[in-house]
């Protein structure tokens, strides 16, 4: 398991110090009630990884650690095994020692959106909903000073460590809770990202008030979520799926989401990106065996989900906490 105790050290005289009055002993608490079937099999996966120091990183361009020459076709075939074993990979792609995980998100299209209008240099920085810390490694490599990640999900855990297996030393933490059971960093962080998340929340309004409290007073949201095209009365709140996805509760538009954020405590609201989700950015692979985007669009009408709603559209929008 991840010794959180460097993240502790790095806490400690900075504006999270407060944090350390509850993290520690709620992260004890965490990872002493893991109960999952899968867990102890897929912590196993982590020992099969081999021993090898990358002789590069690459987190600018791409995701690559270490190169293809430094392990012999057995090592290769060992890591692969490794890798393949915590199936399926939502968020990627990673590429390791030469082996490429082509996961069933082109996660590296959407940071080409969202980068340009971010700074993160010198920052700490929190990823709500970090999924297996794509993007956190993205973040450390725009020059985050420390990048802390929320996703209760186990497996995701467990392929952000494989990651961390060959840069143990990165400021790069997962913290496996959800924002609602974290403990409060109260105005610490300097940037919080929440993407693909707020339309999972049947309150939308309260995370947005969630995101706000872990921000310094002029720190700044990055929300990437899905949207329905309108003005600032329109939002679509599905009968029951939406995409095949059950727990889908508000799609607002860019307008109304912009209200939303203004009632909220933030200013300086903007969009930066709309784009509209191809089945190339979004689908199934090796990695990911199971249905994706194409087979939750409308035969012969890909404008439509299978439902009979528009197809998935996502804005990304900065704000400033006031």
């Amino acid at each position: 398991m991840i010794d959180y105790d460097p993240l502790i050290e790095q806490l400690q005289n900075s504006p999270l110090a407060h944090w350390l009055d509850d993290l520690p002993q709620a992260l004890q608490n965490r990872l002493e009630s893991i109960n999952h079937g899968d867990f102890a099999r897929w912590q196993s996966c982590l020992q099969q990884l081999p021993a090898c120091p990358p002789d590069q990183l690459e987190l600018q361009q791409g995701l690559r650690v270490g190169s293809q020459a430094q392990l012999d076709p057995s090592g290769q075939e060992q890591l692969h095994q490794a890798l393949m074993s915590l199936h399926p990979w939502r968020k990627g792609p990673f590429e390791l020692f030469g082996i490429h995980v082509d996961c069933e998100w082109r996660s590296d299209w959407k940071w080409q959106r969202v980068a340009p209008h971010v700074d993160l240099r010198g920052k700490r920085v929190l990823d709500v909903g970090c999924g297996n810390g794509y993007y956190m490694w993205r973040m450390w490599g725009a020059g985050a000073s420390l990048v802390v990640g929320v996703d209760p999900n186990l497996l995701f855990l467990t392929q952000y460590e494989a990651v961390r297996h060959y840069l143990p030393q990165a400021p790069v933490w997962l913290l496996p809770f959800t924002l609602e059971d974290l403990p409060e960093p109260s105005g610490g962080f300097d940037t919080v990202f929440s993407m693909g998340l707020l339309y999972h929340r049947r309150s939308p309004l309260d995370h947005l008030l969630q995101l706000r409290a872990c921000l310094r007073p002029g720190g700044e949201l990055v929300l990437e979520t899905l949207v329905v095209e309108g003005d600032e009365q329109q939002c679509l709140v599905p009968a029951d799926r939406y995409a095949q996805m059950r727990n889908v509760w508000f799609l607002p538009s860019v307008a109304m989401l912009s209200r939303w954020l203004q009632r909220c405590g933030f200013n300086n609201v903007r969009c930066v990106d709309l784009n509209r989700t191809s089945v190339e950015e979004q689908r199934s692979t090796e990695w990911m065996r199971f249905q994706s985007l194409p087979d939750f669009l409308m035969p012969g009408d890909p404008s439509l989900t299978v439902e009979g709603y528009a197809a998935p559209l996502r804005a990304t929008l900065l704000a400033t906490r006031y």
